[in-house]
């Protein structure tokens, strides 16, 4: 009786909170729309879960690629001794 009344209490309480199917679907579609590397036309039905382990996997990707600019920024800045590194070098650290 306690889990059914939890239950009700989670879907009649909250209903600003949830998502309906609909909106869920919607916003799955929008995510795959900004993956570069999955189709993006409605024709081309990919799984939510597709669409979330991409996006986790496109944003694992972009940390990557910011953390080996960084360090290659951070080594060109370290090898030259001119005005502007040096500006740009204080610029970093702030």
């Amino acid at each position: 009786m306690s889990s059914r009344r939890s239950s009700r209490s989670r879907h009649s309480g909250g209903s600003s909170r949830t998502i309906s199917e609909d909106q869920i679907n919607d916003l799955v579609s929008k995510l795959q729309d900004l993956l570069p590397d999955l189709p993006n036309s409605s024709s081309d039905k990919v799984s939510a879960t597709r669409v979330m382990q991409d996006t986790c996997n496109y944003i694992r990707g972009l940390h990557k690629e910011v953390d080996d600019l960084s360090e290659r920024l951070s080594q060109l800045l370290a090898n030259s001794d001119t005005a502007q590194a040096a500006l740009i070098r204080s610029l970093l650290m702030q």
